[in-house]
């Protein structure tokens, strides 16, 4: 079983100059991991799932997640702030959607790597009370 470390102290040269031609600047590093880290809570990820189809407000989404609608503007004033989601206002309401297909793919793939090798088994939908 390996150790984590190489066995010898040998630097592969060509390989590790080929790796550094990949290597995401530190600003750019910081602004993904911020994304990942905003998509690390579950209720922001389950805001996306639902916005990932949908364009809906705040009371929709707190119907769907069960929640109050302080708690959900809370989580997407943190999703807005990363651009992760984009808002419009129509009347009185604000309406909610994914920011652009990036988010959207994003997501799709993120739900693509959870669910590789395992059955999915598609969550049974609630009904609204």
């Amino acid at each position: 079983m390996s150790n984590g470390y190489c066995a010898d102290a040998y630097i592969h040269k060509e390989r590790v100059q080929a790796a550094i031609t990949h290597l995401v600047d530190d600003p750019t590093a910081v602004r993904l991991a911020e994304t990942f880290k905003a998509l690390s809570d579950p209720t922001r990820v389950r805001i996306v799932s639902l916005l990932a189809d949908a364009e809906l407000c705040v009371c929709d989404l707190a119907a769907a997640l069960q929640m109050s609608q302080s708690a959900v503007s809370h989580q997407l004033r943190t999703l807005r702030d990363l651009r992760l989601v984009r808002w419009r206002r129509e009347g009185r309401q604000i309406f909610y959607a994914l920011d652009d297909e990036h988010v959207s793919d994003l997501f799709r793939r993120g739900l693509e790597h959870v669910a590789h090798g395992r059955p999915h088994h598609p969550p049974r939908p609630r009904a609204l009370e």
